[in-house]
């Protein structure tokens, strides 16, 4: 329930006053939810620690397949010998990347990197770092939501491109908006581009419950750091200690969920003349983490125009990278 004490404002800017829309549309919303794309702005140094974590299958799962099958990715990349576009779509720190990298520098492959991110901060890193370590590298950074930048990428160059969504991060959207994700992106794609999307696979639950519920509580810190982060820009009150981090998987549809929990009947006060009450107990929505089983990745490729090149599994066989090629 929202009460005004005052009109809205726009505040710091388009860009900060799009935060406080979707803060504020979320908040008000039946359902309270709060959009996970804004964990990472400020949060990517706590999503470091949570890739650490002994919990977190999921990044040694794809190291593990970066590690040992990237001369095999790279060959498939450079099979005509083209000048291309590497495009990364949120690379984080590019540890797993790196591999790929590595290999296609010293396979002389003809390309360029982009690394597209929300967060300033990894772009910035990326640029200072990754040109020292891989000698020769052509990497040219770019800020901003993925499909916006995509569109800004056409523009610059109109080379073949290959594409990377690793890490799982399709599966912060549910099966739909995945989908629909994915036809956008094949509408900023040329016939015959490649796709190459990280799908974390169905597993027994309690493996991936444990993977979202760490014992050192940094995942819980990462939730919550988004309501530090209201706290800071957008002069609210949030008492952190007033929120619990509450994860479930339904295993049935491979939904992987993580909500906040109102501990008590409380208000929060923002800086614009807006106040939220929360009941006791009632869930705030903040991400959710999608599982697949293979039939369901290929039902996803057809539908948004890709046809399934290859797959590259773990050893565990509990992740796998999956290579589409753009359909006209």
């Amino acid at each position: 329930m929202l009460s005004a004490t005052g009109t809205e404002k726009i505040i710091g800017g388009p860009r900060l006053s799009g935060f406080y829309k979707d803060v504020m549309n979320g908040l008000r919303a039946e359902s309270k939810y709060l959009q996970s794309k804004y964990f990472y702005e400020t949060g990517d140094k706590l999503f470091q620690q949570i890739m650490a974590c002994p919990e977190y299958y999921p990044t040694r799962c794809e190291m593990d397949i970066l590690q040992h099958q990237c001369r095999e990715m790279a060959a498939l990349f450079s099979r005509n010998g083209d000048h291309f576009d590497l495009v990364e779509l949120g690379p984080g720190d590019a540890t797993k990347s790196y591999y790929l990298l590595r290999e296609l520098v010293k396979a002389k492959s003809r390309f360029t990197y982009y690394p597209i991110d929300i967060s300033s901060h990894v772009i910035e890193g990326l640029e200072e770092r990754l040109p020292v370590n891989l000698p020769g590298l052509k990497l040219h950074g770019l800020n901003g939501e993925y499909l916006d930048r995509m569109e800004h990428l056409s523009s610059l160059s109109g080379k073949r491109k290959v594409i990377l969504f690793m890490g799982a991060n399709i599966g912060n959207m549910n099966i739909q908006q995945a989908t629909l994700f994915c036809r956008q992106l094949h509408d900023r794609m040329q016939p015959g581009d490649l796709l190459m999307i990280g799908f974390d696979l169905k597993k027994h639950p309690k493996i991936i419950l444990d993977a979202y519920n760490d014992r050192q509580g940094i995942t819980r810190a990462f939730n919550l750091n988004l309501l530090k982060r209201i706290n800071r820009e957008l002069n609210a009150d949030f008492d952190t200690d007033q929120f619990e981090h509450y994860p479930v998987y339904d295993p049935g549809t491979g939904a992987c969920k993580s909500y906040l929990i109102s501990r008590s009947e409380q208000q929060v006060h923002f800086g614009y003349g807006m106040t939220i009450e929360f009941r006791e107990n009632e869930p705030v929505f903040m991400e959710i983490s999608q599982k697949y089983a293979l039939p369901e990745t290929d039902n996803m490729a057809v539908q948004s125009g890709f046809r399934p090149l290859h797959y590259f599994h773990d050893t565990k066989k509990w992740f796998a990278d999956i290579l589409w090629e753009c359909m006209p």
